[in-house]
């Protein structure tokens, strides 16, 4: 197995834009041809577009972009852009008097980083498609990671900041890769060492609380009052998989979000994974499944190294100077 870059696999363009000051942005993910597509959403609070193209009734059998922004529910509208930008390149199903693209997007809540007003609009979602061609994507504050932060159980006082972040590789004619915008109310752990690299800050800000044990120490039932949480990503492949068995690949990726963050999958997070396939590579789709999981872990790990400290949050460089 070799290390690649997510931008290695081919049927997919990548760019992403944010607003800095407001702490928000988008990352979208085309794929001009059409990818067959799935997905598992875990968290109980997800802000979402389109999921219902992907289910197994659904008559679409690809979609031609994925959008993970900012702004929860109210991000949706970078979805407008991303949609214009495609029927301008001719880039959908074609209708006769037009082509009708299908757009899925899922955000992250980051309304209390930067801005309150700003979130993604069209305008943004537009951006990025141009910026797609550009291939502009980095790891860290941009796109969907603007804004990003962890470690909320007690509210922002003490949370962490943290990006988007990406791991791919190649195992023979394989390529499979994984982007992630960590926004997670728990604390993360690098699967490697065991060891927590983000999360709930001490008092003092120069060590970590840990979020499991105090919510079982807790052991009541608890509002925080806080659900403003959500870690999005997606798989990309050029292995050849149906949506039907791509929502599984989507599912056994979880697993990569249940090695890195403590707790995970929460009434207060909208955890989601969308699994994206262009390929007509012949592969076995639990190898697959097991590998997405392990490629989720690695780029779950990056957004938090690479992510810089903003809006007065720390981040893991921060911390480890």
């Amino acid at each position: 197995m070799k290390e690649i870059s997510i931008t290695d696999i081919e049927g997919f363009r990548i760019g992403q834009t944010e607003n800095k000051e407001a702490g928000t942005g988008c990352t979208v993910i085309i794929s001009e041809n059409g990818c067959a597509a799935g997905v598992d959403v875990r968290g109980g609070g997800p802000a979402s577009r389109e999921c219902e193209l992907l289910r197994p009734f659904s008559a679409a059998q690809v979609i031609h972009a994925l959008v993970l922004g900012g702004g929860s529910t109210f991000g949706l509208d970078a979805s407008g852009g991303v949609l214009k930008y495609l029927e301008e390149k001719k880039i959908g199903y074609d209708m006769g008097v037009t082509h009708i693209p299908q757009v899925c997007q899922s955000d992250i809540f980051d309304l209390t980083v930067g801005d309150l007003m700003v979130r993604p609009d069209k305008e943004m979602g537009y951006e990025a498609c141009v910026n797609s061609e550009k291939g502009n994507y980095k790891d860290g504050n941009y796109g969907a990671g603007c804004g990003a932060t962890v470690g909320k159980w007690l509210g922002m006082d003490y949370c962490m900041k943290t990006g988007i972040g990406s791991a791919a590789v190649s195992l023979g004619d394989i390529k499979l890769g994984a982007i992630v915008a960590v926004n997670a109310i728990g604390d993360i752990y690098d699967p490697e060492n065991g060891k927590m690299i983000a999360g709930l800050l001490s008092e003092d800000k120069k060590s970590f609380r840990n979020t499991e044990e105090l919510l079982y120490e807790a052991a009541e039932i608890k509002d925080t009052g806080f659900a403003g949480n959500t870690t999005i990503g997606a798989i990309l492949t050029n292995a050849a998989f149906d949506k039907i068995q791509l929502s599984k690949i989507a599912s056994m990726t979880h697993n990569g979000y249940a090695r890195c963050i403590r707790p995970v999958h929460t009434s207060l997070d909208g955890d989601t994974i969308y699994a994206l396939s262009t390929g007509t590579v012949q592969a076995d789709m639990d190898l697959i499944g097991t590998l997405s999981a392990k490629v989720m872990s690695m780029a779950i790990v990056k957004a938090v190294k690479s992510a810089e400290g903003a809006y007065g949050f720390l981040s893991y460089s921060d911390l480890n100077k």
